[in-house]
């Protein structure tokens, strides 16, 4: 695949930038109705492929050129001897356009062409999803929504047509009601609310055609990367990282320091340490309270550890000292919020050292902003949606409503690279300039405690191997998830953090054990 064919795959658009490529592929000469007939025959092939079963369609057309598309479907299904037959939301014959052409087709082929008055699709069908697609904006129609509900409910599975009907194309947030799709094949750009959010659980397996739109239809595009969002190849990240120097040495590798660990929570700065050593980092040292000293080492000898009481933390003493030999400096995991940990947080700003700032760090700098005016050096945000809130000054519901609006917005108040968590983590690089980043990886098997302390360590390793901030926070995103995915092939429920940890050596070192 050449760097320019490339683009269609590795990047994530919005509806408004796929209309624009629309656009753009008319203009370079294929007629619109031929776009709408190569995705039609894109999508019935999945038929036979999926379904070699199923001669039983329904297909749920709305009014707008989703709807044509499947009306194209019903007529290919018709053709190869398949029982069609097509429920039809809005009224046939208002269809305008490419949309009216194809319900032509259908009609010439002699499907069976009804409105839709509550019927359930048939026992043994296989459903056509394409009632609504990427210009839905505000919540699904009334009755659009009772047909999405017996779509849901029926036990048929669904083809879903460039994106399950009601779900948000930017966003991947339901709007109001959403089909739950088994496949969805989407077309020209792929859709990034396929790939966060409740998207996830709506597209179901994803499937992409470009429709043979010439490669320098997305290059008119892609000069504007700030607008867009690149999906994260771990593999392409490994295999430009490459081998370590035969004569290299832990001094090559970096110091990460973690801070936090505060009584009750040291479990998060061992978390956070340990995988930050599974990930390569030369050294690893821990800061927390004097009472984890003993523990910390006994279950990780490998690292430094230098319990500080609140008498010890003066400035000049033995903190300055730690902070002044790291290369990276974690602050977060396990911190809490009493006194002892806003002074960490203070002394460890004021070391202009490289930060990387999480949980209960994020909490206190939602308190105090101010606090970073002094930090020059670069620093990454690594919240969950709720610590993104009090970051934003403002509630889970609206960061959710909107996650590509959201971690853009923090990064632009806190001047740093952010990653915003959850399913289909996005990072923001702190350049302005830059794309946007999604990672597709992982599982519900994450969703447990701990998790974000090992990323942290992660990020912090890799930034102190020599990685930028952003790229060491993409692919630690990245190594993380495929950690994640392999811990879960012994089920999803019940893992743990240290599960991951077990699986980072393995992932980091996959790539050249398969080149070699």
């Amino acid at each position: 695949m050449s760097s320019s064919e490339s683009i269609a795959h590795d990047y994530l658009y919005t509806a408004a930038q796929v209309r624009e490529l629309d656009r753009l592929a008319i203009a370079s000469g294929i007629a619109g109705f031929e776009l709408m007939s190569r995705a039609a025959r894109a999508a019935f092939a999945e038929i036979p492929r999926r379904w070699p079963d199923k001669s039983l369609i329904d297909v749920f057309c709305g009014g707008g050129n989703n709807g044509g598309d499947g009306y194209l479907i019903a007529a290919l299904a018709e053709n190869a001897g398949m029982a069609v037959r097509v429920w039809a939301l809005s009224d046939p014959l208002s269809l305008r356009g490419d949309a009216a052409l194809a319900r032509q087709s259908a009609s010439d082929a002699g499907v069976v062409i009804k409105r839709w008055e509550g019927e359930r699709p048939r026992s043994q069908a296989l459903v056509v999803d394409a009632m609504l697609g990427t210009g839905l904006t505000g919540l699904v129609r009334e009755n659009y929504a009772q047909a999405i509900a017996a779509v849901n409910t029926s036990e048929a599975p669904v083809l879903a047509v460039d994106l399950p009907s009601g779900l948000c194309s930017d966003t991947g947030r339901q709007l109001g009601a959403a089909v739950r799709a088994s496949v969805t094949i989407s077309f020209i750009g792929k859709k990034r609310g396929l790939f966060t959010l409740d998207g996830i659980d709506c597209a179901g397996d994803k499937v992409f055609d470009t429709l043979a739109v010439p490669s320098a239809v997305y290059l008119q595009l892609s000069d504007d990367t700030a607008e867009k969002t690149k999906l994260l190849n771990l593999n392409t990240m490994l295999a430009e990282w490459g081998a370590r120097p035969r004569n290299g040495h832990k001094g090559l590798f970096g110091h990460v320091l973690v801070v936090g660990g505060d009584i009750g929570m040291a479990g998060a700065n061992l978390l956070a340490a340990t995988a930050a050593a599974r990930s390569g980092a030369g050294l690893v040292s821990c800061v927390t309270r004097p009472e984890h000293s003993a523990h910390f080492l006994a279950a990780r000898p490998e690292l430094m550890v230098h319990g500080l009481a609140g008498g010890q933390l003066a400035k000049g003493g033995i903190l300055a000292g730690l902070l002044d030999k790291a290369s990276v400096i974690v602050i977060g995991p396990g911190l809490g919020q009493s006194e002892w940990a806003r002074v960490l947080l203070r002394s460890v700003v004021s070391s202009n050292k490289p930060l990387l700032i999480d949980a209960d760090a994020l909490n206190l700098l939602a308190e105090t902003p101010e606090i970073l005016r002094s930090h020059t050096a670069p620093r990454i945000l690594t919240p969950h949606p709720g610590e993104a809130a009090r970051l934003l000054e403002c509630d889970t519901v609206q960061i959710q409503r909107d996650r590509f609006a959201a971690v853009l917005a923090l990064r632009d108040k806190y001047q740093a690279t952010v990653l915003l968590k959850g399913a289909g983590t996005l990072i923001a690089d702190a350049d302005t300039t830059a794309a946007l980043y999604l990672n597709s990886g992982g599982n519900p098997g994450m969703a447990s405690g701990g998790m974000g302390d090992v990323l942290s360590g992660v990020v912090a390793a890799f930034v102190a191997q020599g990685h930028f901030p952003a790229h060491a926070t993409c692919l630690a995103a990245a190594v993380h998830a495929a950690a994640g995915d392999e811990a879960a092939s012994s089920g999803e429920r019940g893992m743990l953090a240290s599960d991951v940890i077990d699986n980072l050596r393995g992932v980091i070192n996959r790539y050249a054990a398969v080149s070699g």
